[in-house]
């Protein structure tokens, strides 16, 4: 079956400049009809406007905290395309207060809601997909070098982000005999609305690009490039695997 034919799934859309953007506009070009899913209501408008602009691409709204719209969501994407060979996760929450002063101080319930939203997600959304990848297909998350190394005021996501990464290698276990890889894309700091919410953005783009052997950061399409190869044929032998697009960051020591 031809990229030309496949449906896949995306979460996390917010606005022009998230990775979910960039990402879909590479599948897009690939050929690929996508199901774009958002929130809730209030990022519902600004969605449909950027969904519109790819011919064939539908919207759905999906809060991943919410087992009842997910599992609604897979039976409206079962109905409508009754097939899936791709789902991309670009979810991650963490509680402004939990990026915020020392790690030693994250809340209980600011460690429940990260790993709930940014990690969780992705278990529960692979389970809903399954069902619809009987020929096989694959899933992508996102991820940060933060994930493996301290980053400072990354603090809860850092965590949640190595459970995500343990939890990619989990599920490409589980899912392999039915042909569905699962692969993250630990991208390097890039201007998206979540990223905003991480005081010192700024002095990570800056070290970023300082100190990576391509000497600049990495653009939000490189990311979009990297996903829509993973998902297609190109990726075939790929999964349970962390890749880095970050213009060669994580292989300095210094």
């Amino acid at each position: 079956m031809s990229d030309q034919q496949k449906t896949g799934v995306i979460f996390g859309l917010a606005n022009k400049r998230s990775i979910a953007w960039a990402i879909a506009k590479k599948l897009h070009e690939g050929g690929w009809r996508l199901a774009i899913t958002y929130q809730n209501e209030r990022l519902e408008q600004e969605a449909k406007d950027l969904i519109a602009d790819l011919p064939g691409a539908a919207g759905f709204m999906c809060d991943v905290s919410s087992d009842e719209q997910i599992a609604k969501l897979f039976e409206d994407l079962k109905a409508r395309y009754g097939e899936l060979r791709g789902l991309v996760h670009s979810v991650a929450f963490a509680q402004a207060a939990d990026l915020n002063g020392e790690f030693v101080n994250t809340s209980r319930e600011g460690f429940r809601i990260a790993h709930d939203i940014s990690v969780y997600s992705l278990i529960a959304v692979a389970r809903g997909a399954a069902p619809l990848m009987a020929r096989g297909g694959g899933i992508v998350t996102l991820t940060y070098y933060g994930a493996e190394k301290v980053v400072p005021r990354y603090n809860v996501m850092g965590v949640a982000k190595a459970a995500l990464e343990a939890t990619v290698r989990y599920l490409a276990n589980d899912l392999g005999p039915k042909a569905i890889r699962v692969n993250a894309i630990s991208a390097g700091p890039i201007k998206t609305l979540a990223a905003r919410g991480i005081s010192g953005l700024g002095d990570m783009l800056k070290s970023h690009a300082e100190r990576a052997p391509l000497k600049r950061n990495v653009d939000a399409l490189e990311v979009g490039a990297a996903a829509a190869f993973l998902l297609s044929e190109a990726g075939s032998g790929i999964t349970g695997e962390t890749i880095y697009v970050d213009c060669g960051y994580n292989i300095m020591g210094f």
